[in-house]
């Protein structure tokens, strides 16, 4: 269980002050209720609202015919409404929403940042929800891996980077494929910020432009670090956002909220991932109340897959966790932290054992290459993830059948570019056809058909290489002949990309340029398009 001190609440905007009584509360209740006129109280003629679920982050309890319930509360713990389908919760913080209250703990560590203020606990925690409009079946989400700005000219940079092309698909569409709606939910993945959280106000002043509920992770740069043990290691993050195991019910999807860092102060590496007791007991009595037609969506920072031989997630857990989800036919996890991105899909290599691979989409971050490299005409850095994905976030789309889409979402482009395209400007006519086009398919899948021709020529299969992307070892082969720094930080060294594929450009065509054009049949969006060039010159030798 992590320690959690304070009392403060969303929506309600109550926060209780004075000096914290002698013994905490054994347990809490309250109302939830129909907040019909939105004022924050309940009034005369607004019912109590039954069958909704609220956690102390281990069990929970279910409002019944009146809407009151009660719960078991030790000190530390945030207790919390479960939002169901159909309703909406406070909306006065969209950046941070959601109704909760932290029990006081009995004795509250310093730490930089603020953590939470100790207080002394209401008598009881009344919680406010107003009815959702009717929906039509279908869920537009918008998600942010890694944010992780480190200062306030990186605040900047997410603002005008990140938000401002979200806001800008409400009115700019280049593609009859990008014909969505608005988002009507958002989730960011961890490293909300770089070790720094004095900036959580700025950025979710941002967040907060997008106008909906934007619900968050934590990662392991929005730990606490001056604490003894990983239990304290969130104070500063839960005064802000809330608890950091949570669970969100849509008509369409339940997302699931879990924080999967245990820090390990003094220990090297000092966090790996994995899920504490708590959580454990959270989802044994959640989940068989989840609908299994829905999409069961988890959200983490640290990816449940392990790769170059590293261990960054704890086996035991990894394996309790999936025993929980086998029998759930739709689920789709998301997680961020790696600052690349690749589709994983997990099967008995990794201890699934569903009848059907389980999907995790590793987002690429909002930050890409943690806002590094050179700067464009305005002022914002190029930050070229390492793979070659450029920076961006991603959408979720889901109906009420458990199916969804996704798509990436390259930042401040309004031509919606799915492929980075490389090849050579010019090439001897009659070589040895040794020289490649690589295609960077940015939500490419190990099973993904892409194909490339020259000019009007057939249609010729493209194979998938695990190589670094060319635009990035260029980058870097800038950055190590420069005299001086061109950016702040130099581009993200280049690594293998599990989404570029190669094909060999002829040169037995007439001498001149010849048009290049390639295709992959993205898993979601269907056929997806780039287009480049290359010339065949004749050798003279000179005299």
């Amino acid at each position: 269980m992590r320690v959690r001190e304070g009392v403060c609440m969303l929506g309600l905007l109550f926060c209780a002050a004075g000096a914290m009584a002698a013994d905490a509360p054994e347990s809490l209740g309250g109302v939830v209720y129909d907040d019909r006129d939105g004022d924050g109280r309940r009034d005369r003629g607004e019912p109590g609202v039954a069958g909704v679920l609220v956690s102390n982050g281990r069990a929970l309890a279910e409002t019944d015919a009146t809407g009151r319930y009660r719960i078991a509360v030790a000190p530390g713990q945030t207790v919390f409404a479960i939002k169901p389908a159909g309703w909406r919760v406070p909306q006065n913080d969209l950046a941070r929403p959601g109704a909760w209250r932290h029990v006081p703990s009995l004795a509250p560590p310093s730490v930089k940042y603020g953590g939470i203020a100790s207080g002394k606990m209401p008598r009881s925690f009344d919680i406010g929800l107003r009815r959702a409009p009717p929906g039509d079946g279908w869920l537009e989400v918008r998600v942010f891996a890694d944010p992780q700005v480190k200062s306030t000219a990186d605040v900047d940079y997410y603002a005008r980077d990140i938000i401002d092309s979200v806001l800008a698909e409400r009115t700019s569409r280049s593609d009859a494929r990008e014909q969505r709606r608005a988002p009507e939910l958002g989730l960011s993945l961890g490293d909300i910020v770089d070790d720094e959280l004095s900036l959580y106000p700025a950025l979710n002043a941002q967040t907060r432009r997008i106008g909906v509920p934007w619900l968050h992770v934590a990662g392991n740069h929005d730990l606490d670090f001056d604490v003894a043990h990983d239990e304290d290691s969130l104070l500063t993050f839960r005064n802000t956002f809330g608890p950091d195991t949570f669970a969100w019910e849509e008509d369409e999807a339940v997302f699931l909220g879990l924080d999967d860092v245990i820090y390990r102060p003094g220990q090297s590496p000092a966090y790996i991932g994995g899920l504490r007791e708590d959580q454990f007991a959270f989802l044994e009595a959640y989940l068989p109340r989840v609908p299994k037609q829905r999409l069961l969506v988890l959200a983490m920072h640290i990816p449940l897959f392990e790769y170059e031989g590293r261990d960054t997630f704890r086996d035991a857990d990894r394996a309790r966790l999936f025993a929980l989800l086998h029998d759930f036919p739709n689920v789709l996890i998301l997680s961020g932290h790696s600052h690349a991105q690749q589709h994983w899909m997990h099967d008995a290599r990794t201890g699934w054992q569903g009848a059907a691979p389980l999907h995790e989409y590793n987002v690429g971050a909002a930050c890409g290459a943690f806002w590094t490299g050179v700067k464009d005409a305005s002022g914002i850095p190029d930050s070229t993830m390492s793979d070659g994905t450029p920076n961006g976030y991603a959408s979720l789309g889901i109906g009420r059948d458990g199916r969804y889409t996704l798509g990436w979402h390259v930042a401040r482009d309004p031509q919606g570019a799915q492929i980075g395209l490389h090849a050579p400007k010019v090439l001897r006519r009659g070589a040895y056809p040794a020289y490649g086009v690589y295609a960077n398919v940015y939500m490419g899948r190990a099973d993904t058909r892409v194909e490339f021709r020259v000019d009007d020529g057939e249609w010729k299969p493209m194979r998938r290489t695990l190589a670094p992307d060319p635009r990035v070892v260029r980058e870097n082969m800038l950055d190590a002949d420069a005299d001086a720094l061109r950016g702040y930080d130099r581009s993200a060294e280049a690594t293998p990309s599990p989404h570029l594929w190669r094909g060999a450009l002829p040169t037995d065509l007439p001498a001149g340029a010849h048009r290049i054009e390639v295709r992959a049949f993205d898993a979601w969006r269907g056929e997806v398009r780039a287009q480049g060039e290359y010339r065949l010159q004749e050798w003279q030798a000179s005299p």
